[in-house]
Formats: structure tokens, C-alpha cells, sequence
């Protein structure tokens, strides 16, 4: 099976041929032929623009903030560079690093990048995997920004964690800011207090999901909160609830909506907070009323999954086993027969025994990926529109070449560093979390 850029390059090039009638096929239309591009143009456009953008894909129309990183301008070798030198020199570069350096590749990340990682995993899980090499110099982490703050925070300090291209961003991240939630939080202490009940439960607990910065991580940590992921979500909040009488979730609505409505938390009880409205949107009640205030976020790629698109797939392959992540909307995750983290969708297919049709709704590097993994099952995306994350795809082994040869040289280039105040309570909150086992 080709991989999703080759599948993006053919259906790119076919539609400037033929035109627009070539779209339209389960596989054979894309959300963007900007894709087709190099994202060294995206960088080039943002710097002549003045103004950061996520690029093309699933995350094109989300509005970055000012912040956002850019990625200055890659060295014009590594642009003109052909595949084959450019794993040349990839392959050439780590054996000269051997164990100095490590990469880590995100299950998202482009197939062109992934085979060069040394560890493919979820974002946590790539991080515990920088831990197991105490001894590596340079943690590469082919992701996005906020994983490899992660990394930074847990790995030593000697160590230098480095993201390829610094437009690598989140936009569902981005959508939970530090004003915005301290400016929340304050509201909510006026109207909750701050005194615990009788059952020493405090008024609210803040609980951020992995997808978010780590100055929101340290928020936590500070604040008597917790991190989470997606695979211990339902635990992180079971912790949250005995030490709170409601819990404020960001940045990702889904993903607390869902896992609280399977503990069995009324939606009335979950009011969303919108930042950008007085009391986040709420009557006062509301807020006092909740178990659960969702913060108004969401992720691009997970968004574009529907009904209509699961309802399509048990028709063309009837028993299809359906399987989404629980960022998808709660109306999808209600329609499919289960939902999970991405280690879950993994490890669900894993562990079929008989040849399984199954219809995916996550990302479409992973489902592409999973498809090539078990060729005795019929495996597809549930979206039919070839629609990458738009951060994750701007990492390309042109960036990964160039900071890996930098390293070569002895020189660090895109390092990621968190702040050491930062740090401190970001940890407190990663560690609560992996100190909330599941049962």
C-alpha cells in the first residue's frame, strides 16, 4: 500500500489533468493539493505574510494564534534534495549519531519520516520511550510542539529535545491559551469560593488533557489538577471527582464529554466554557449545577468524522467493525461499535483473530499505516477525503535530514525548552497522572 503522501502526490497531479471530476472516489480526493507541496513553502508564505498559519490539511481553516512558532527558512540543499539522498543521508547521519541521538516518531507522522523512528508511539508513550535512553544526547521528536515540551520536561537535563519543524503546532492545543484559563478560573472562584465541602472535596479540579502546553500543564500542577490521555482519561477523572466537586476539562470538549457521559455524567451537568463569552456562555447556575465545564476546544482532524459516514460503511460492508477515537463528536463516538485512544485502535485490530473489515476514525497516516501492518483484514478511513493533520505533515525528512546533520556538526538547531518554573508544576501534574492507575 502506498503511503499517504505518494496517495497525495497521484491524486494531486490527476486532478490538475483531468480536473475536478477526478475527486470524489472513497480514495481519490485530497482537502488540499497544497499538500502536494513542500511544507518549506508554508514557511516561506508565512514569513512574506508576517502571520502564522497551521498549512494545509485538517487544521487549514483553525486560526493560529500570533505566538505560533514559525520555522525559519530550510537550508535550499535539503529542498532540492532527492528521497533517495535524502535517506542516504538520513541513514548516513544516524549511524554516525548512533546512540547519541534518538528519534521518535508520533503514530500521525507521515510514513516517509516514521521508518527512520527508533520508538512509534502516542505522544506519552513516546515520551516514556525517551526515558528508557538516559544516555542519548539529542530526544528528536518527529510530532508536534507540545509532545516535544513533554519530552523536555521529562527527559534529563543534559538531554536536548528537538522538533524538526517548529510550525509543528496543535491548533486544538492552541484553543486552551494560559489568559484565557486563568481569566476562567478566577470567574469560577467567585462564584464557587475556594473552601472545600464537608467531604473535603475542593469546588473545581482542573484537568488538561496531554494535547496542551505545558505552561497549561504547570497550571495544573499548581492548582491541585491533573493531566490526562486519552487512554486513562476515565480514571484521571474518577481521581479529579473524589478531591473535587467538579472538574474544569481543556482544551479538547470531546474528549471530556465522552468520557464523562460513560461514567454516566448528564450532559446538562457538562456546560461548555467558551472563552470569548461572559461566564464562558453559562448562566451562573449552570456552572454551579455542573459536574463537568468542557472547555470549547476540539481537534481538526477527529472533527470531520460523522454519522452519515459511519452509516455509509455498515452499509458497503455489512458487520463492519467500526472504531473511533474519542476526540470525535459525541454523536459519532454513540454510533460506532467502540472508541479509544490510538493505542486501543491499534491493539483492537491487533487482536482479531478472523479476517475483520474495519472502518477507522482517526487520523489517516495511523489508519494507512494500520492497513499496510494487517493485510488479512480490509482496513479504511471512515472520512474518504484524504485529510492529514496539517502540523503533524509539515514535519518532512528534508527538516529531519538538516537537524540531524546539524547534530552531526555539533550544532543544536529547532531545540525545545521549557522553563524551569514551568517545569516544576507541569511534572507535579504529569506525575498525579501517572499515579492515578486504573483499578
Amino acid at each position: 500500500m502506498s503511503s499517504v503522501n505518494t496517495a497525495i502526490q497521484l491524486i494531486t497531479r490527476e486532478q490538475a489533468e483531468k480536473g475536478a471530476q477526478a475527486a470524489g472516489t472513497r480514495a481519490g480526493s485530497t482537502c488540499s493539493p497544497a499538500l502536494a507541496k513542500g511544507p518549506w513553502d508554508y514557511d516561506l508564505a508565512e514569513a512574506l505574510a508576517g502571520v502564522p498559519a497551521y498549512g494545509p490539511g485538517a487544521s487549514s481553516a483553525d486560526v493560529a494564534p500570533a505566538a505560533t512558532p514559525r520555522q525559519g527558512q530550510l537550508p535550499e540543499e535539503y529542498k532540492l534534495a532527492s528521497d533517495a539522498e535524502l535517506d542516504v543521508r538520513i541513514r548516513t547521519a544516524k549511524a554516525v549519531l548512533g546512540d547519541r541521538a534518538v528519534i521518535l516518531g508520533h503514530f500521525y507522522q507521515r510514513d516517509e519520516v516514521i521508518k527512520y523512528a527508533d520508538f512509534v508511539g502516542d505522544s506519552f508513550q513516546l515520551a516514556n520511550a525517551a526515558l528508557t535512553k538516559p544516555d542519548a544526547e539529542a530526544i528528536i521528536f518527529c510530532g508536534v510542539h507540545f509532545m516535544a515540551e513533554t519530552a523536555d520536561i521529562l527527559s534529563t537535563p543534559e538531554q536536548a529535545v528537538i522538533l524538526p519543524n517548529l510550525a509543528a503546532g496543535c491548533s486544538m492545543a492552541d484553543m486552551a491559551d494560559t489568559d484565557s484559563v486563568e481569566e476562567c478560573w478566577e470567574q469560577l472562584e467567585e462564584i464557587f469560593g475556594t473552601e472545600p465541602d464537608a467531604d473535603g472535596r475542593v469546588p473545581v479540579i482542573p484537568v488538561t488533557y496531554m494535547n496542551s502546553s505545558a505552561a497549561l500543564k504547570a497550571f495544573c500542577g499548581e492548582h491541585g489538577g491533573i493531566v490526562c490521555t486519552s487512554s486513562n482519561a476515565k480514571t484521571v477523572l474518577e481521581w479529579a471527582f473524589e478531591r473535587g466537586q467538579r472538574v474544569l476539562f481543556f482544551p479538547d470538549q470531546h474528549l471530556g464529554r465522552n468520557t464523562a457521559k460513560a461514567m454516566g455524567v448528564p450532559l446538562e451537568q457538562m456546560p461548555m466554557w467558551n472563552p470569548r463569552k461572559e461566564l464562558g456562555g453559562n448562566a451562573e447556575q449552570d456552572l454551579v449545577d455542573s459536574r463537568v465545564i468542557l472547555w470549547h476546544g476540539f481537534c481538526s482532524v477527529h472533527k470531520r468524522f460523522n454519522v452519515a459516514q459511519i452509516d455509509k460503511a455498515r452499509a458497503d460492508f455489512p458487520g463492519v467493525q467500526v472504531i473511533v477515537h474519542p476526540e470525535c463528536p459525541m454523536e459519532v463516538v454513540d454510533a460506532a461499535d467502540s472508541a479509544g485512544s490510538t493505542d486501543f485502535i491499534k491493539k483492537a485490530i491487533a487482536a482479531a483473530t478472523e479476517p475483520t473489515t474495519f472502518a477507522i476514525g482517526t487520523e489517516i497516516n495511523m489508519v494507512n499505516r494500520l492497513a499496510a501492518e494487517y493485510p488479512q483484514h480490509t482496513i479504511f478511513c471512515l472520512d474518504p477525503v484524504i485529510c492529514p493533520c496539517s502540523t503533524m505533515y509539515r514535519i518532512h525528512p528534508g527538516y529531519l535530514a538538516w537537524v540531524l546533520e546539524e547534530l552531526v556538526a555539533g550544532r543544536i538547531v529547532n531545540r525545545i525548552t521549557v522553563a524551569d518554573a514551568v517545569q516544576a508544576n507541569a511534572r507535579t501534574a504529569l506525575e498525579r497522572m501517572l499515579a492515578a492507575r486504573p483499578s
